[in-house]
């Protein structure tokens, strides 16, 4: 099991169209992964988990992966947070 922390930076923060974005990247790997914010940890490959979170730009989460590919898993996903969600 590994662990990353991320700071959300664009705009609109993990809402709608970038959780989609983030929901689908997700799915594409075979570890299980979680988002956490404070005391809360939903399954990032769930959009209603991830929604809410209400997770807001400047907001800091730690990005959570465990099986085969979780290196890799956390690679993409915090590149897709720091490109500002796009694909």
């Amino acid at each position: 099991m590994i662990s990353r922390e991320v700071t959300i930076t664009n705009s609109i923060g993990l809402h709608a169209r970038p959780a989609t974005f983030f929901i689908q990247k997700a799915n594409s790997y075979k570890c299980s992964i979680w988002v956490e914010k404070d005391d809360r940890r939903v399954n990032a490959k769930s959009l209603l988990g991830v929604l809410s979170l209400g997770i807001a730009q400047g907001m800091t989460v730690t990005l959570i992966a465990d099986g085969q590919d979780d290196e890799v898993a956390l690679d993409g996903l915090v590149e897709l947070i720091q490109t500002g969600f796009v694909e």
